[in-house]
């Protein structure tokens, strides 16, 4: 998840300060985390904890009264305050933005032997976003990236040798399959370049607005700091197009050294646990 982070976190201080260019520093001075960091690790949380909804609603009230000003949408923010364990029926990005430890969990070896997708992953994923986010295309984005991710992993790490050749020496022929995919599932259009949608593109925090943006300046870029630059470039819902894209990316390419520090640096000792609690129950899974 901390693809997630990263992404946040680079895009911080561009959400109200949109960028045109992918020429930038990766990390500014002023750089932070934001509510997508906070609420990516709640879910993570959540994960560890059994991931009943129970688990997910908790861990999010908890986190997010831990950190009350990250910048939460205002529909989220009054759930967060209130005593309602009832969702509202969001659209948002936000389903989509803190769903990657979901994709995590979902078994690549079981794939690899059956050619049947694990449930587990995509189950969590739902679970995940109808807590709040319960519209349909709210859970649509949220399933989106998890697909994205973990087909990712799936793709990219060779998993498919048991039924065919590895493709993972082809990422052109991954991200193919990865977008076809997206387009039949979930109807998004991924046809456009960033190119085209660049010029035009302006805030838009629904799921249908910024996660194909999202998924396409991953398909677009050629490594993981590339990929965040794509997503930043877009302008937008930065913070959060980036999360979603260095989430996705981070399954594809792995992050360099340097970016992992520099994004954990960033991070409280609250946060920080949590990430650390979190590779070491991946690790513990195999």
């Amino acid at each position: 998840m901390i693809g997630a982070i990263v992404g946040d976190i680079v895009g911080s201080v561009y959400e109200w300060h949109n960028i045109k260019t992918k020429e930038f520093p990766l990390f500014r001075d002023d750089c932070f985390f934001t509510d997508d960091t906070v609420m990516t690790c709640a879910v993570a949380e959540a994960i560890m904890q059994g991931g009943t909804e129970d688990d997910f609603i908790d861990a999010m009230k908890k986190y997010g009264r831990m950190y009350p000003s990250a910048g939460y949408g205002r529909n989220f923010a009054r759930w967060l305050r209130s005593d309602s364990r009832e969702p509202y029926n969001s659209f948002g990005n936000g389903a989509a933005m803190r769903v990657s430890p979901c994709a995590w969990v979902m078994d690549c070896g079981f794939c690899a032997r059956t050619g049947i997708w694990p449930s587990a992953g995509r189950n969590l994923a739902v679970r995940s976003a109808k807590v709040t986010h319960n519209h349909p295309e709210g859970i649509a984005g949220a399933l989106a990236v998890t697909d994205a991710i973990f087909l990712c992993r799936y793709y990219f790490g060779g998993w498919c040798g048991d039924y065919e050749e590895p493709i993972n020496e082809d990422p052109a022929e991954c991200k193919r399959r990865i977008r076809n995919h997206i387009e039949r599932e979930y109807g998004y259009n991924l046809s456009k370049t960033l190119d085209e949608i660049r010029p035009g593109y302006e805030f838009d925090e629904t799921c249908q607005g910024s996660v194909p943006q999202a998924i396409l300046a991953f398909l677009e870029s050629r490594d993981f700091e590339d990929a965040i630059r794509n997503a930043i470039s877009l302008g937008g819902d930065s913070d959060t197009i980036a999360a979603i894209t260095g989430s996705i990316a981070e399954a594809a390419y792995g992050i360099p050294g340097w970016i992992q520090e520099k994004a954990r640096s960033c991070l409280d000792a609250p946060l920080m646990d949590v990430v650390n609690r979190w590779n070491q129950f991946l690790a513990a899974a195999g």
